[in-house]
């Protein structure tokens, strides 16, 4: 078997992308208001017996914000893990968890960070004149 940087198989890999894939659709199918159009699947982790899968999620806006999205993907997650059956010919539809990520956010606080310390090239060339 061949393995991966995760530890995982190929097949789990494969598994994880179209999973990822799927929810990504069934999130823009949902009817819920505290799920629009910001919220995006970042990556899935199935085990290797796919019964459990962990979702990492993100949304731009505040931590209040985030914990609105992550309340409504817990109360619909009955309902997307059997449209995620639906969708995927699997033998076992995995549990799913859902995780915020924050990692965009966090990127893009840490690159406003750096341009306020470190000026870009045009504006090092107007303090020069």
């Amino acid at each position: 078997m061949k393995s991966t940087r995760r530890g995982g198989t190929g097949r789990t890999d494969r598994i994880n992308e179209e999973i990822r894939k799927e929810m990504s659709q069934i999130f823009s199918d949902l009817k819920d208001p505290r799920i629009d159009i910001r919220t995006s699947v970042l990556r899935t982790e199935t085990t290797r017996d796919l019964k459990y899968c962990k979702v990492y999620v993100t949304t731009l806006g505040d931590s209040e914000k985030q914990e609105e999205v992550r309340e409504a993907l817990k109360s619909a997650s009955g309902f997307i893990r059997r449209e995620l059956a639906h969708r995927l010919n699997l033998r076992i539809t995995p549990e799913l968890t859902f995780i915020m990520d924050d990692s965009i956010e966090y990127s893009i606080h840490m690159a406003e960070m750096i341009k306020s310390v470190d000026p870009g090239p045009a504006e090092k060339e107007e303090d020069a004149q």
